[in-house]
This record gives structure tokens, sequence and C-alpha cells, in this order.
């Protein structure tokens, strides 16, 4: 009887470590379930500090008018009353303007004779 009780607890035991390293739930899938909340968390960091850049943004653009001169300025091509604008090109950067068509010779007249 003592006998059946130590197999029937053996079997137990290597039932149970089965399920632990082998089955749903086991170590294997716990590892990689706290590397993937892991990889989240920094994802969302991340997010969450962008967010708050572009929130500061918002902000200043609805309450600052220098950052909205700024961007105007920037992306606009903004100029005040009263300013000079110059535009500098390095050399050998392309520039937007195309060159002049060339000169086309007057047309000769025959007379029609």
């Amino acid at each position: 009887m003592l006998r059946w009780i130590g197999l029937a607890l053996a079997i137990l035991i290597i039932a149970l470590q089965l399920k632990l390293w082998v089955g749903a739930g086991s170590m294997h899938e716990v590892e990689a379930l706290r590397a993937s909340v892991k990889q989240q968390k920094d994802a969302n960091d991340a997010l969450q500090q962008r967010n708050a850049a572009l929130a500061a943004d918002v902000e200043d653009l609805k309450h600052g008018e220098q950052a909205t001169e700024a961007r105007a300025r920037s992306e606009l091509g903004l100029i005040k009353p009263g300013e000079t604008f110059y535009q500098v090109v390095e050399p050998g950067t392309p520039t937007t303007v195309p060159p002049p068509p060339p000169a086309t010779p007057p047309a000769s007249s025959n007379g029609g004779h």
C-alpha cells in the first residue's frame, strides 16, 4: 500500500514538473510575456515623451506669439514690414530658380519675293 502511495506521489510530482516547464503557463512562456511587457512599457514611455513634447508645442502655439512667428518665418517665409530679406545660397547647392532661357536670334525676313 505504501508503495502505491509513493508511486502516485512520484507520478504527481512528474506531472506538475512537466506543466511547470512545458505546458501552458510554463516558465518559458512567463519569461516571454515579461519580455513583451518590458518592450511595450519602453514603447509607451517613448510615446509619452513624444506626446508631452507635442503638448508643450501646442500650448506654446496657443499662447505664445513668438513660437507662431518663428514657425511662420521658417515654414512660410514670413517677412515683417520694414525687414529686408536676404537669401544665402551655399556654393554647389542647386537653386530652385531655373536658368533664363537662351536668347533667340531675330527672325530673318526675305521680303517674300
